[in-house]
């Protein structure tokens, strides 16, 4: 059984260093990276919950509940945290759209949630299961799952572990099989995700000269070279909130990254994902290096209801940089609050 052990409302929250505010007025609609990333949780009418689980420490945001005892769960991506979201629900709330009874974990070993130790909770597995213990925890027995990047597998994974209990996934530039091929075969496959690899490569170095590796992410983002070396994953890198730039150096963790990697490399893809039962509705960016074109077509293969759509003017974070079109093609029949 769960165990909801603490729930802490945490004091006034602050901005993420460099937060930009947007403009007054109402949002100009498909304009590129209209909204910064915050860690204001009260702004979003969310509370934040440090959760006592049976295989993990968590910390979540969670609230606008309306009753109803089905969750939307938002899974942040490596080098991410809940915060990766706040663009997403700053479009939302902007145009009147009901995203309600909100569940954003910060994934074990990401955001204020602390590194699990060797064990079983250190796999797809067990971290898709701490996912749906902490919805459960909170009263919801069923639940719609958005994840982006290494959420959107462990989305898939949760669909399929959970298939009474998941309505439908949603998958923001999911990485999936290309990923996976990556992994298991650096060098013959390394043609695939060329951007994938040389940032595995640089994330398992760093991870093994340890707080060294953190002091030299954080070096690089004092000299702004951070925002240089992370232009590849944005359509328009000059043109991205510094609240964005200012969030990867502070999620960018090598080990939490390298071991995330080697679980996905050991994955049995198509025999797990053939179990999934509900919607799977795909968007990934025009210029995303992290998703290869074959993708797509494996997935369908494997999903029966599988859908994908291009997001144009988008790279890895199609979420944060075309928040309106990602809503649009995520969730279609979103109601307008009154």
């Amino acid at each position: 059984m769960s165990i909801l052990a603490e729930t802490r409302q945490t004091t006034p929250p602050r901005a993420l260093p460099g937060r930009v505010a947007p403009a007054q007025g109402p949002p100009v609609r498909d304009c590129y990276c209209p909204f910064p990333m915050t860690n204001d949780a009260r702004g979003l009418r969310l509370t934040t919950s440090s959760m006592r689980l049976s295989r993990a420490t968590v910390s979540v945001r969670h609230g606008r509940r309306t009753g109803s005892d089905t969750a939307t769960i938002l899974l942040h991506g490596a080098a991410g945290s809940w915060t990766t979201w706040t663009p997403l629900l700053t479009a939302a709330d902007s145009c009147g759209l009901a995203l309600a009874d909100l569940v954003i974990p910060d994934l074990p070993g990401w955001g204020d949630s602390p590194f699990p130790a060797d064990g079983p909770s250190r796999s797809i597995e067990a971290t898709a299961a701490v996912v749906a213990e902490i919805a459960r925890a909170l009263g919801y027995t069923s639940w719609t799952v958005i994840g982006h990047s290494l959420g959107g597998f462990v989305a898939l994974e949760l669909a399929a572990s959970e298939t009474q209990a998941t309505v439908s996934v949603g998958l923001v530039s999911a990485t999936t099989y290309s990923v996976i091929d990556t992994v298991r075969h650096p060098v013959a496959r390394c043609a695939v995700l060329p951007g994938y690899g040389a940032l595995l490569t640089v994330m398992r170095a760093l991870s093994g000269v340890g707080r060294v590796g953190d002091g030299l992410i954080r070096l690089l983002h004092r000299t702004n070279l951070l925002r240089l070396l992370a232009a590849p994953l944005f359509h328009r890198p000059r043109l991205v909130h510094a609240s964005v730039v200012d969030a990867l150096a502070t999620e960018l963790r090598p080990q939490a990254f390298a071991v995330a990697s080697a679980l996905a490399g050991g994955y049995d893809a198509d025999r797990l994902w053939s179990r999934i039962q509900c919607k799977v509705r795909a968007v990934q960016g025009d210029t995303d290096i992290f998703v290869a074109a074959t993708d797509a077509a494996r997935l369908h293969a494997v999903i029966p209801g599988f859908e994908h759509t291009t997001v144009h003017g988008s790279g890895h974070f199609a979420h944060v940089e075309q928040p309106f079109a990602t809503l649009r093609h995520l969730l279609p029949g979103l109601r307008r609050s009154h």
